[in-house]
Protein backbone atom coordinates (compact mmCIF):
# COMPACT_ATOMS: atom_id res chain seq x y z
CA UNK A 1 0.00 0.00 0.00
CA UNK A 2 2.55 2.46 0.65
CA UNK A 3 4.58 1.62 -2.54
CA UNK A 4 1.19 1.52 -4.41
CA UNK A 5 0.81 5.15 -2.78
CA UNK A 6 4.08 6.54 -3.88
CA UNK A 7 3.83 5.13 -7.58
CA UNK A 8 0.27 7.35 -7.12
CA UNK A 9 1.62 10.70 -6.34
CA UNK A 10 4.83 10.05 -8.72
CA UNK A 11 1.54 9.68 -11.28
CA UNK A 12 0.02 12.62 -10.05
CA UNK A 13 3.02 14.75 -10.75
CA UNK A 14 5.46 14.36 -8.10
CA UNK A 15 8.77 13.39 -8.51
CA UNK A 16 9.46 12.92 -4.95
CA UNK A 17 6.49 12.80 -2.88
CA UNK A 18 6.63 13.36 0.43
CA UNK A 19 5.75 11.65 3.43
CA UNK A 20 2.42 14.12 3.39
CA UNK A 21 1.62 13.64 0.50
CA UNK A 22 1.63 9.60 0.86
CA UNK A 23 -0.62 9.95 4.07
CA UNK A 24 -3.05 12.43 1.71
CA UNK A 25 -4.02 9.40 -0.85
CA UNK A 26 -3.75 6.38 2.12
CA UNK A 27 -5.93 8.24 4.05
CA UNK A 28 -8.21 9.00 0.88
CA UNK A 29 -9.30 4.94 1.20
CA UNK A 30 -9.63 4.92 4.62
CA UNK A 31 -5.80 3.49 5.90
CA UNK A 32 -4.06 4.50 8.68
CA UNK A 33 -0.46 5.18 7.59
CA UNK A 34 2.80 4.12 10.05
CA UNK A 35 5.36 6.37 10.33
CA UNK A 36 8.00 3.55 10.53
CA UNK A 37 6.83 2.04 6.86
CA UNK A 38 6.33 4.97 5.35
CA UNK A 39 9.49 6.27 6.13
CA UNK A 40 11.15 3.29 4.84
CA UNK A 41 9.21 3.16 1.79
CA UNK A 42 10.42 7.27 0.71
CA UNK A 43 14.04 6.68 2.02
CA UNK A 44 14.02 3.60 -0.37
CA UNK A 45 12.62 5.31 -3.39
CA UNK A 46 13.82 8.80 -2.98
CA UNK A 47 15.83 10.62 -5.77
CA UNK A 48 15.27 7.24 -7.91
CA UNK A 49 13.77 7.49 -11.27
CA UNK A 50 10.59 4.76 -10.76
CA UNK A 51 10.65 3.65 -14.19
CA UNK A 52 14.04 2.51 -13.79
CA UNK A 53 13.39 0.99 -10.25
CA UNK A 54 10.12 -0.93 -12.09
CA UNK A 55 12.75 -2.14 -14.65
CA UNK A 56 14.81 -3.66 -12.49
CA UNK A 57 11.94 -5.16 -10.74
CA UNK A 58 11.02 -7.00 -13.35
CA UNK A 59 14.30 -8.20 -14.41
CA UNK A 60 14.03 -9.77 -11.36
CA UNK A 61 10.60 -11.58 -11.53
CA UNK A 62 12.01 -13.07 -15.02
CA UNK A 63 14.50 -15.04 -12.51
CA UNK A 64 11.71 -16.12 -10.08
CA UNK A 65 9.95 -19.72 -11.48
CA UNK A 66 6.47 -20.08 -10.56
CA UNK A 67 6.19 -23.70 -10.64
CA UNK A 68 7.03 -24.14 -14.35
CA UNK A 69 3.98 -22.86 -15.84
CA UNK A 70 4.38 -19.18 -16.10
CA UNK A 71 8.05 -17.49 -18.05
CA UNK A 72 7.75 -13.93 -17.91
CA UNK A 73 10.05 -11.97 -20.36
CA UNK A 74 10.75 -8.67 -20.75
CA UNK A 75 11.51 -9.61 -24.65
CA UNK A 76 8.66 -8.18 -26.95
CA UNK A 77 8.17 -11.71 -29.12
CA UNK A 78 9.51 -14.04 -26.83
CA UNK A 79 5.96 -15.14 -25.37
CA UNK A 80 4.93 -15.30 -29.00
CA UNK A 81 5.48 -18.50 -30.08
CA UNK A 82 3.73 -20.03 -26.60
CA UNK A 83 1.03 -17.96 -26.87
CA UNK A 84 0.38 -18.91 -30.30
CA UNK A 85 0.11 -22.62 -29.03
CA UNK A 86 -2.37 -22.40 -26.27
CA UNK A 87 -5.06 -21.00 -28.42
CA UNK A 88 -4.77 -23.87 -30.66
CA UNK A 89 -4.53 -26.47 -28.34
CA UNK A 90 -7.99 -24.95 -26.88
CA UNK A 91 -9.74 -25.12 -29.88
CA UNK A 92 -8.82 -28.34 -30.34
CA UNK A 93 -10.36 -29.37 -27.03
CA UNK A 94 -13.82 -27.13 -28.24
CA UNK A 95 -13.80 -29.19 -31.63
CA UNK A 96 -13.29 -32.59 -29.66
CA UNK A 97 -16.35 -31.56 -26.92
CA UNK A 98 -18.36 -30.80 -29.95
CA UNK A 99 -17.93 -33.74 -31.50
CA UNK A 100 -18.79 -35.71 -28.50
CA UNK A 101 -22.17 -33.46 -28.07
CA UNK A 102 -22.83 -34.02 -31.68
CA UNK A 103 -22.59 -37.80 -31.39
CA UNK A 104 -25.17 -37.72 -28.22
CA UNK A 105 -27.20 -35.78 -29.94
CA UNK A 106 -27.79 -38.34 -32.42
CA UNK A 107 -30.79 -40.04 -31.09
CA UNK A 108 -32.34 -36.59 -30.23
CA UNK A 109 -35.89 -35.90 -32.29
CA UNK A 110 -36.79 -39.76 -31.27
CA UNK A 111 -39.34 -40.78 -28.57
CA UNK A 112 -38.60 -43.41 -26.50
CA UNK A 113 -42.51 -44.78 -27.19
CA UNK A 114 -42.12 -44.10 -31.11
Amino acid sequence: RYVASYLLATLGGSSSPSAKDIKKILDSVGIEADDNRLNKVISELNGKNIEDVIAQGIGKLASVTAGGAVVISTAPGSAAPAAGSAPAAAEEKKEEKKEELEESDDDMGFSLFD
